[in-house]
């Protein structure tokens, strides 16, 4: 006996757990973004201090993202053959692959940031550098508020990136290479 989705639900193969699993946190009723890490369902709750941050860094690449045709958000990024689906801070992705897209993956994408707050630290300090770099994410921006330091990785591989810049003290200019081509002003996260 197989269990039917409900009317005008996007079908998904009952016996495949990741794909229910992905499937059920997009459904949540209310307002609510969760995110799965490791297979543990995480509620987002970003504190203004959290959302500065990401909107700094927004602003400082807004001129890039014109120029290359990008957009940058937060939108659901899904590791697939993983229980992990991530909303990142802030990740830029190509204008065409934004635009009614629904999530994509982090070798989509140009650059992925997170910013930490007191609950995940570690999450984005280890698990998701490993598995964004795992995934292929070229660019992955660490804005740790705890250590106030930013940390950019570069060069994906299985096993982890095999570049890093930093961390450099908040108020240290960060460089970001190609297609990027900018320094970012750290001093006010």
């Amino acid at each position: 006996m197989s269990a039917q989705p409900h009317e005008g639900a996007a079908s998904y193969a009952a016996d495949d757990p990741e794909t229910a699993l992905k499937y059920a946190i997009q459904h949540i009723q209310g307002d609510d973004r969760v995110q799965i890490v490791e297979g543990v369902i995480t509620p987002l709750s970003p504190s203004w201090d959290h959302e500065n941050a990401a909107d700094l860094i927004r602003e400082q690449i807004g001129p890039a993202l014109r120029k290359l045709d990008c957009r940058a958000g937060s939108g659901n990024l899904d590791l697939p053959g993983s229980s992990n689906w991530y909303v990142p801070d802030l990740a830029v992705v190509p204008r065409e692959l934004a635009k009614g897209g629904e999530a994509l993956t982090p070798d989509q994408t140009l650059l992925v940031v997170e910013i930490t707050s007191d609950s995940n630290g570690d999450t984005d300090r280890i698990v998701k550098r490993r598995r964004y770099a795992e995934y292929g994410a070229p660019l992955y921006l660490l804005v740790d508020r705890q250590q106030r330091a930013c940390t950019l990785y570069s060069a994906p591989g299985n096993l982890g990136y095999t570049r890093a810049d930093g961390p450099l003290p908040f108020g240290t200019p960060l460089a970001l290479p190609e297609p990027f081509d900018l320094e970012l002003d750290t001093s006010e996260f």
